[in-house]
C-alpha cells in the first residue's frame, strides 16, 4: 500500500521536449505541477535527437517554401493516414513554438549573416530543418528546457516510476461521462509506493524502442505511457506503424540496445548509400533517391541486405568536407563523427556501416491536438500520442516540432479544463494498489519482435511471435521499475502484433511480405485498440479522421 502522498493540479510523466514544454507552460498559467521521471531528468529520448526541427520560419524560410508545402510533404510521408486538419494545426504552430523556445535560451546554428542555418532530410522538398550543435539539436533543446525548469517553480521527482493511473468513481464531468482521473501511483527510488493526487495526468513518456533488440532509443523507452493509458481505459491507434531509421551505426551482429544514430542530415548534405560492392542502394528506387522517406529507404536497405546475405550496407560520406559543407565533417556532424571514431571508423576515408533499427512509434494513444484522450483528466503528448500528424510514417524532424507545439497546447487545454470544473470532487480513487499485469522475459520479447515484426512481416511470423511472447508471459504485480517496464513492453508487443496481423497490406513503415501492395479501398483507415474486460487487446477499424468505421 502507498506510504506517502503529494498533491498537484497536474502531474506530468516525462522530462523530454513534450513533457517539459507542457510543464513549463502549465506553471506559467498558474497550475501546481509535479513532474515525474523514472531516471534522471536529462535521460530521456530528446537529447538523442540529431537532425533538427522541421519548421517554416517566418522571414527565414527558403524561397518558395511554405507551411502548405511542409504539410504536403508530411501527408506524402504519412501514406494516406494523416489527419490533415491536425497536421496543419501542428505545423502552423511551429514558428511561434520555436520562437518561444529560443526565448527560453535555445541556441541554433546560424549562417555568417546571422540567419538560422537549415538542412534537408528525407521526404522534405526544401531546406527547412533548423539544427543546433551540428547534429546535437535534441541535446540543446533539452538543455534549454531544463534550464527553464531550474528556477524553483517546477518540482521534478527523479527516479520515480509511474505504475498506474488512478481513477475516481464514474461521474458526469462536463460533456464527457466516465471514470475521471484522480492521480498517479508511483514507485519512489526506495521502492515505496506513493500517490500523486491530481485531477489531471499528462503522459509524455516517449516511445517503445526497447521493444526491439536494436534501436536508436535509450534504455528508458519501454512503452510505459502506452501501457498506462490502455490500462486506464484509453484507446490507441496506428501501433503497427513502427518506424525503423535507415541509418543506425552498425557495430556487429551481437550489439544490443541503443545504437548510435547517423542522422538523415548526412544524406541531406550529399552522402549516398552503397552496398559492399559500391553499388548505389537507392538508384532507381524512388525519385528522391537517398532522400526518399524513411520507410522507403529502410525497406530498400533491407531488401539489399537480404539479397546479398549481409547484415549492413554503407553510407558513403567521404566526399563531405570543407569544400561541400563549408566546415570539416567533424564540425558539422560532431555526434556522428565521435560515434564513428569510437567504432574505429574515419568517415573522411571510410564508408560508414549502417543498418535499420527501431526509431519511432508513429502511432500511440488517440488524442486531439490538444492532448485530450477518451478518459477524463488523462492527456498525452509527444511520441506516446497519436494526433494524426504522422499517419503511417513520420516525416523526418517533425517529432521535436510536435513536442514543442503539443506541449504548449496541452498545457493550455488542462488549464481550460480545470477552470471549467474538472477538478471538482475527483480526488478519491477507486483503488490504490500495485496492478497485476502480464510480464514476459525482456530478451524473449526483443529477439522475437526483431525477428518477426521488424521491417518485413508476414502472417506466419506475426502469429509465431504472438505465440512465443504469450507463452512466455506470466501474471505478476508491478512492484519494481523493471517489472513495470517489462509489463509495458509485453503489452506493447501484444497490441502491435495484433494490429500488424490485422493490416493485410503494405503501407508506410508497415511492410507485409505476404501482402506487398497498398490497399486504399480496404485499408486507408486506422486500426484502433483498447483493452477488454479481460485485459486483452480488442481491435477496431477507424477512419483516418478518428471516427468509427
Amino acid at each position: 500500500m502507498p506510504r506517502w502522498e503529494a498533491r498537484a493540479d497536474l502531474v506530468v510523466v516525462g522530462t523530454g521536449v513534450a513533457g517539459l514544454t507542457a510543464a513549463l507552460r502549465a506553471t506559467e498559467l498558474g497550475l501546481r505541477v509535479l513532474v515525474v521521471t523514472k531516471a534522471a531528468a536529462e535521460e530521456g529520448n530528446t537529447r538523442w535527437a540529431q537532425g533538427g526541427i522541421a519548421v517554416v520560419l517566418d522571414g527565414e524560410h527558403e524561397p518558395g517554401d511554405s507551411v502548405g508545402k511542409h504539410l504536403a510533404d508530411t501527408l506524402t510521408a504519412g501514406a494516406g493516414l494523416c489527419d490533415e486538419v491536425a497536421a496543419r494545426a501542428i505545423l502552423a504552430g511551429g514558428p511561434a513554438a520555436v520562437g518561444r523556445l529560443r526565448r527560453r535560451g535555445a541556441i541554433f546554428d546560424a549562417k555568417p549573416d546571422g540567419r538560422l542555418a537549415r538542412t534537408r532530410e528525407g521526404g522534405h522538398s526544401a531546406y527547412r530543418v533548423v539544427h543546433a550543435g551540428g547534429d546535437a539539436t535534441g541535446a540543446e533543446v533539452e538543455r534549454a528546457l531544463l534550464a527553464g525548469a531550474a528556477d524553483g517553480r517546477l518540482t521534478i521527482l527523479e527516479r520515480h516510476t509511474a505504475v498506474d493511473v488512478l481513477r475516481a468513481e464514474p461521474v458526469q464531468v462536463g460533456p464527457r461521462p466516465g471514470s475521471a482521473v484522480s492521480g498517479l501511483l508511483v514507485l519512489d527510488e526506495t521502492g515505496n509506493l506513493g500517490v500523486l493526487a491530481a485531477p489531471a495526468v499528462l503522459l509524455a513518456t516517449g516511445g517503445l524502442g526497447q521493444l526491439y533488440a536494436a534501436t536508436s532509443n535509450p534504455e528508458v523507452a519501454t512503452a510505459d505511457g502506452l501501457a498506462l493509458a490502455l490500462r486506464a481505459g484509453a484507446t490507441a491507434a496506428d501501433l503497427e506503424f513502427t518506424q525503423f531509421h535507415p541509418t543506425v551505426l552498425y557495430t556487429g551482429s551481437g550489439a544490443r540496445g541503443r545504437r548510435p544514430l547517423v542522422t538523415e542530415a548526412v544524406r541531406g548534405e550529399g552522402a549516398v548509400l552503397i552496398d559492399g560492392d559500391g553499388a548505389r542502394v537507392m538508384a532507381g528506387v524512388h525519385p528522391l533517391a537517398d532522400l526518399a522517406p524513411r520507410d522507403v529507404v529502410a525497406a530498400a536497405i533491407t531488401r539489399r541486405m537480404n539479397a546479398t546475405g549481409v547484415r549492413n550496407v554503407y553510407l558513403d560520406a567521404t566526399g563531405l568536407g570543407p569544400d561541400t559543407l563549408g566546415v570539416p565533417f567533424a564540425q558539422r556532424f560532431p555526434s556522428v563523427h565521435a560515434a564513428c571514431v569510437a567504432a574505429g571508423i574515419d568517415p573522411a576515408v571510410d564508408p560508414i556501416p549502417v543498418a535499420p533499427a527501431c526509431h519511432y512509434a508513429c502511432g500511440g494513444v488517440m488524442s486531439t491536438v490538444d492532448g485530450r484522450t477518451a478518459v477524463t483528466g488523462l492527456y498525452v503528448v509527444g511520441e506516446v500520442a497519436r494526433t494524426g500528424l504522422h499517419g503511417a510514417n513520420r516525416l523526418a524532424s517533425n517529432s521535436l516540432l510536435e513536442g514543442l507545439v503539443g506541449g504548449e497546447r496541452v498545457a493550455e487545454a488542462v488549464a481550460l479544463d480545470l477552470g471549467t470544473g474538472l477538478a471538482d470532487g475527483h480526488r478519491v480513487p477507486v483503488r490504490i494498489a500495485a496492478p497485476v499485469a502480464r510480464i514476459a522475459d525482456r530478451d524473449t520479447v526483443q529477439l522475437t519482435m526483431s525477428r518477426h515484426a521488424g521491417v518485413g512481416r508476414s502472417a506466419q511470423g506475426l502469429a509465431e511471435a504472438a505465440g512465443t511472447i504469450g507463452a512466455a508471459s506470466v501474471e505478476a504485480p508491478l512492484r519494481s521499475r523493471a517489472e513495470v517496464e517489462d509489463a509495458a513492453l509485453t503489452l506493447a508487443a501484444a497490441v502491435l502484433l495484433d494490429s500488424a496481423a490485422a493490416r493485410t497490406e503494405t503501407r508506410g513503415c508497415h511492410v507485409r511480405e505476404d501482402y506487398p501492395a497498398t490497399d486504399d479501398l480496404g485499408w486507408r483507415r486506422s486500426i484502433a485498440v483498447r483493452l477488454g474486460a479481460d485485459g486483452r487487446p480488442e481491435l477496431m477499424r477507424w477512419t483516418a479522421m478518428g471516427g468509427a468505421a
